[in-house]
């Protein structure tokens, strides 16, 4: 496989744990520089800076913007810019989830799924294109989710949100087909992430179950291999869709979900 990221720089949000994480060390060890954006202990996330220089990232930077605000998000975008000149890749895998019946659905978490889940992508990658125009070169790969394909009970925003990255992904694939950038979204079932694990509670709450249930009849339920999904494989897709190989991808919703959406 041609990678062809050395030099490159790639952004991905939400990547200081799990998903993100994964998919930064990945680039990292093929000589990109990396701009990781998350939240969390300030001297874990250094920790972590760290290793992707000694994975091989020529230059790391963290960026802890919000991105439920799009001020900070242009801020974020800006600071990249004048630092690398450009952004190579980016990478939208920022995400929370709230787990309620609709009727009881907090319009508060509403938003701010809405905002972090599918409105920071739209930002991020208005302001991305350009300078990928303008070098006849770019990477967009949306984190999206079994969820971006199919519902489930309980998680409105989520869903709502997942299914609008997958529109996203394939309407700026077509917009920039012809500028040398593809845009494609990875959905992944369920990966055993902060994200998941810290679901398991409202779940519990809102169907009434036992934390080993939900892990049993609710989290795999739907994936017949019955396995999670692991952080690598999906940065194993991330790497390949952002390399030179993957060039002919374009406008894609790549699942890894373990059989969950065959069905």
């Amino acid at each position: 496989m041609t990678l062809g990221l050395s030099g490159k720089t790639a952004l991905i949000t939400g990547s200081t744990s799990g998903i993100g994480l994964a998919i930064a060390k990945a680039y990292a060890a093929q000589g990109a520089n990396i701009i990781v954006n998350g939240f969390g202990d300030a001297a874990a996330i250094e920790a972590e800076r760290a290793a992707l220089v000694a994975l091989g990232a020529p230059q790391t930077t963290v960026s802890t913007h919000d991105l439920t605000d799009a001020t900070a998000i242009e801020a974020m975008m800006g600071e990249a810019l004048a630092q690398f000149g450009s952004i190579d890749i980016l990478v939208n895998n920022a995400g929370m989830q709230h787990v309620a019946p609709i009727d009881e659905f907090p319009v508060d978490k509403w938003d701010r799924i809405i905002a972090l889940n599918l409105t920071a992508a739209f930002h991020t990658i208005r302001l991305a294109v350009p300078g990928m125009k303008a070098k006849g070169w770019g990477r967009i790969i949306n984190t999206a989710s079994a969820h971006s394909l199919v519902a489930s009970p309980n998680k409105a925003a989520y869903v709502a949100a997942k299914h609008g990255i997958a529109g996203l992904t394939k309407t700026v694939a077509l917009e920039v087909a012809r500028d040398g950038i593809t845009v494609n979204a990875i959905s992944p079932g369920y990966v055993w992430t902060p994200l998941v694990e810290n679901q398991i509670p409202d779940t519990m709450k809102a169907r009434g179950l036992t934390r080993q249930q939900v892990m049993n009849d609710v989290l795999l339920a739907a994936q017949p291999t019955k396995q999670f999904v692991t952080v690598e494989q999906v940065a194993s897709m991330a790497l390949y869709l952002a390399s030179d190989s993957g060039s002919g991808m374009t406008g894609t919703n790549v699942s890894m979900d373990g059989g969950w959406t065959a069905q």
